[in-house]
Order: structure tokens, then C-alpha cells, then sequence
């Protein structure tokens, strides 16, 4: 992309100068994405009667809305209107959506009566009541989009130096995580203790201050023209080798359209591969499709063998892409199943501290920073001094898929001894069981270092084998098969409530330990099915292979 024009005479935009300007509005809109989002289950069945099942399935389904929003609102910033309109269109929709919910916990009129008010029946909230609630939580969704990967490509686009860039990333996403555990620890606390209409309203401050911080450097920032989608030339792809499915496949190599530089001029030749031979027919040149200097006249009928092997390479990638979806559904499940264990046990820390049941989620994060730093500066070392070589991204994406499934088998025995505990005292419904939450840490601290294991092994992976023209999306397509787990662990979650008896509205009654079973074999079959997968995958881009396990000896 080409930097916005300068005026003569201003300063030169970007660099360290706009460094505050974005670490802010990062720490503002993500405390206050993490302020609302993080102890939502608890708000929706203690505020607005919700059962708690179908609160944890809402939660799902709003996780997996901003999981994936991120993506289409990274698309859009690339491709039509650039990072900083963008950002300030999302932030500004997070900021109503936030406002509206703030509303919602203050205004008795927008929710429904308490269920403790002794003689009146539990009502659940009115059509218009939850209307409203799920707009706030719409609004307040979308606005993530522009926040997630926008910030922080825009923020790398401030620096020409790949050093100075390196820094940006390790502090923007320090501010992530330290601003993340500000929202679940101080004001989930406060929503707890305090009042939700306080906790909210700190969102609602949080995500105004990102706002202003962000509008406040525009002065300063390096604005990159948008430059068109890549994916429109795969698309391309698709339909040029439909469109000449009839027409014969030629072995000359000249027949085929090369990739082109300025003026019409070929780059490279290359041959056509017999992998999906099909869609060589979108790059076999056919009269009309070319200009009299050399360059494509019908883009959507004819595309270069380039973009032709893009294509493959994304499909040949495909199956390894899909096991992470399955990956990651159990771990969805959790997040929203371990809250409703957590509102059903012992959470005191000492005779007068209690924690909140949304911050469970805590020490995962504090597991996997952990286990990233250890793993980074030890592990990865050692390994190397002992057999020469270093892990590769598939390697570490297997482990990652073991410890999640320890985490699944370690959550049902928790829970199982959660239930018998709670049948031995005769406890019914959502009654508080006499066993310690932090029974459950093991489990968290297990799945947090499966994520310290798979995540970065997924980025590296898809940056090392994507198509040079979609590098910049390898985040983005992990991002898209963890939104897609949260809607399908959201089905999952459904079906088993249709089907048995397991997860009734009070928990102390069901078997959520034979959920996480299922979870477990789930886990189980996926593993299998991703042994078969990365057996079978060869590396596109060998050399890059080498030289990414070459910088972690």
C-alpha cells in the first residue's frame, strides 16, 4: 500500500511518535471489551433471569462473534476504507453498545424484576427488554472488529525498521494481556461487589478514553492507502477455470499467463503443477483474454499460474486448518461451562474475599504467558542442544492438541467429584457446593499451556505456508476457526441438552462430567484425524521452514 500524501513542510508521520497514541487506544478498548464480556454469563442469570445453560450458550455465541468480526473488519481496512476510519467507526459503535447495556443494568424499566422478590414468580425478561439487551451486545461485538488485528497492523505500518516493528508487536499485545486481566480481576470485582451499572459505566469510560487517544494522533500517523483485497484474485481463480472448463489443457508453457511486472513484462515461467488440475484452466490464455502490451484484459476469465498455486496451496492446507476447529471446540465449551461450575462452588479466599466466577478464566492466561516465556527461553533451547533440531509448527500444534484433551479428561474427574460432593449433602439445583474452586486450576493451567504450545505454532505455520499475496491473514485464519468452534461447541452444547438429561438448568442435577467425556473423545477422534493430516502434508516453503526452527535455536 502507498503512504497518504504529506503536505509540504509537515513532519514526517509514523514512527515512535504515535507509540502512546496506539498503546492507549489498545488498553482502553480492550479493558473495556474485557469489562463487559468477561462476566457476562453472570449477568445475564443474575440480572436478567436467564437460565443458566442458555446464558452460557448466548456467551458462546457473542465469543464467537468477536472472534470472527475481528477478521471481516481487518478485510475491510486492507481492501476499501483503511485502518484509521475503520478504528474509529468500531470504537464508536463499541461505545453505544456498551452505553446501551450500562442502561440496561441501571434502568429497572430495561430488565426484568429480581427473582428474590419474595411473593412475585421469576420472570424472565420482556420481548422488548431483550430487544434491547441484544442490541447492546451486537453494537458492542461489531465494535471489536476494528480493534483486534487493525491496531495492530496499523500500528506495525508506523515503522519501516522490522527491529522497531518486533518491539511494537511485544508491547502491543503485553498491553493485551495486562489490560484483559485488569477487566477480569478489577472490574468483574467490581460488577460483583460493587454494582453492575458501576462496572459497566468503568467500560463504558474505558472504551471513551481508547476513543479519544486514538482521534488525538491521527495528526501523527502514517496513513497506508488500501490496496484491494487479495482473496478477489482467488476468487478469480475459481471462476476462470469454470468458465473454461470445456476448453483443452495445453503441456506448452507458453500457452499459460506468466506473472506479469510493469509493462506487460513476465517475471518468471513457470510450469503449471498436475495437483487439482482443474483449476489450470483459469490460467490457460485463450484469444481476447490478453492486451496487445501483454497485460490481462478480462480478469475474471483469465488469471496468472501464480494466483493458480495460491489457490492450491490454500486447499492443500485445508484439511490441517480444519482439525483446528475441532481443536478448539472443546476449549469454547469450557470457557462457558466453567462459569456455571465456578457460581456452584466454594469461592473464598479466606474468611471474607470471594472470587468472581468470570475471572476463572485468569489462569489460563497466566498459564499460558507463563509457559510462552518457558518455552521460548528453555524448552526450545534444550531440545535443540540435545537433538540439533527444533520442533516444527505441526510438532507443536500435536502437542497442543494432547494437552487440551488432558485438560477435557481432567475437567470431567473435577466435576465428577464436584457432583458426588454435592449428592452426598443432598444439594439440588445451583446450590453452592463445600468443594474449593481452585479444584479447578489444574485443568486451566493444563489447557493454558496447550494454547502457549498450538497458538504460536498455528500463526508461524500458516504465515510459513500461506501464498506470499495472503501472509498477513495467517492470524486472522486461526481467529476464523476459533470463532467457528464457539458456534459449533454452541451446537454441541445443544444437542447433548436435547438428547440426555445431562445439563439441566441446575447443574448439581445433571452429568456435565459426561459432557467434558464427550469432549474428551471429541478431542480424541480430532487427534487421530490431525495425525493422518500433518503425516500426509509436505511443506510448501521448506527453506522458510528451516530458517523459522533455526531462530528458536
Amino acid at each position: 500500500m502507498d503512504a497518504e500524501p504529506q503536505t509540504s513542510g509537515a513532519p514526517k508521520r509514523g514512527g515512535w511518535v504515535t507509540f502512546p497514541f496506539l498503546i492507549a487506544t489498545m488498553a482502553g478498548l480492550t479493558i473495556a471489551a474485557g469489562g463487559w464480556n468477561s462476566n457476562l454469563i453472570v449477568y445475564l442469570i443474575q440480572e436478567f433471569n436467564i437460565k443458566s445453560i442458555d446464558a452460557a450458550q448466548i456467551a458462546n455465541i457473542i465469543n464467537g462473534c468477536m472472534t470472527l468480526f475481528p477478521i471481516l473488519g481487518a478485510i475491510l481496512a486492507d481492501s476499501y476504507f483503511g485502518s484509521f476510519i475503520v478504528v474509529s467507526i468500531s470504537s464508536l459503535v463499541s461505545l453505544v453498545g456498551i452505553l446501551m447495556l450500562t442502561l440496561t443494568s441501571t434502568l429497572d424499566l430495561l430488565k426484568p424484576t429480581p427473582c428474590e422478590n419474595g411473593a412475585s414468580p421469576c420472570l424472565g425478561p420482556s420481548k422488548a427488554q431483550i430487544g434491547i439487551l441484544y442490541t447492546s451486545l451486537a453494537l458492542s461485538s461489531l465494535g471489536v472488529a476494528g480493534t483486534r488485528f487493525t491496531l495492530a497492523t496499523m500500528g506495525a505500518d508506523q515503522f519501516d525498521n522490522p527491529k522497531h516493528q518486533g518491539v511494537f508487536f511485544n508491547w502491543h499485545f503485553f498491553t493485551m494481556y495486562a489490560a484483559t486481566l485488569v477487566s477480569m480481576v478489577g472490574i468483574v470485582y467490581i460488577q460483583d461487589h460493587v454494582s453492575w451499572g458501576l462496572g459497566f459505566g468503568l467500560s463504558c469510560a474505558a472504551n471513551l478514553i481508547g476513543l479519544a487517544a486514538f482521534v488525538l494522533g491521527r495528526r501523527y500517523y502514517q496513513l497506508l492507502k488500501p490496496r484491494g483485497s487479495p482473496f478477489t484474485g482467488l476468487a478469480c481463480v475459481l471462476v476462470a477455470a469454470f468458465r473454461k472448463r470445456k476448453v483443452l489443457l495445453s503441456l506448452k508453457i507458453e500457452d499459460y499467463c506468466q506473472e506479469l511486472g510493469t509493462g506487460g513484462t513476465k517475471l518468471v515461467n513457470k510450469t503449471p503443477t498436475s495437483g487439482f488440475k482443474f483449476l489450470n484452466h483459469a490460467a490457460l490464455v485463450t484469444p481476447g483474454d490478453m492486451n496487445t502490451n501483454g497485460s490481462i484484459n478480462k480478469p475474471w476469465n483469465l488469471c496468472t499460474l501464480q494466483q493458480v498455486e495460491d489457490l492450491k496451496t490454500l486447499i492443500k492446507i485445508s484439511p490441517i486448518w480444519s482439525t483446528g476447529i475441532l481443536l478448539h471446540t472443546p476449549i469454547a465449551t469450557q470457557m462457558s461451562l466453567i462459569v456455571l461450575q465456578a457460581l456452584a462452588m466454594d469461592r473464598h479466599l479466606g474468611p471474607r474475599f470471594q472470587i468472581s466466577a468470570g475471572t476463572m478464566m485468569v489462569f489460563v492466561m497466566i498459564s499460558t504467558a507463563t509457559s510462552l516465556a518457558l518455552i521460548d527461553r528453555f524448552l526450545l533451547p534444550t531440545f535443540h542442544k540435545l537433538t540439533r533440531t527444533s520442533p516444527t509448527p505441526l510438532k507443536r500444534i500435536g502437542i497442543g492438541h494432547v494437552l487440551t484433551i488432558s485438560s477435557m479428561a481432567l475437567s470431567a474427574l473435577v466435576e465428577s467429584k464436584r457432583l458426588t460432593t454435592a449428592r452426598t449433602h443432598n444439594l439440588t439445583g445451583n446450590s453452592i457446593v463445600p468443594m474449593s474452586v481452585f479444584w479447578m486450576v489444574p485443568q486451566l493451567v493444563v489447557v493454558g499451556v496447550g494454547e502457549a504450545f498450538m497458538f504460536p505454532g498455528q500463526v508461524m505455520f500458516y504465515y510459513q505456508e500461506f501464498p506470499g499475496s495472503i501472509k498477513s491473514t495467517a492470524a486472522a485464519m486461526v481467529a476464523m476457526f476459533i470463532g467457528i468452534a464457539f458456534y459449533l461447541g454452541t451446537a454441541v452444547v445443544d444437542f447433548i441438552r436435547k438428547t440426555t438429561g445431562w445439563l439441566p438448568d441446575g447443574i448439581n442435577e445433571g452429568r456435565m462430567d459426561n459432557v467434558y467425556w464427550v469432549l474428551t473423545i471429541l478431542g480424541l477422534v480430532n487427534f487421530c484425524y490431525y495425525l493422518v493430516c500433518s503425516w500426509m502434508y509436505k511443506y510448501q516453503n521448506v527453506e522458510n521452514k528451516e530458517v523459522i526452527s533455526s531462530n528458536h535455536s
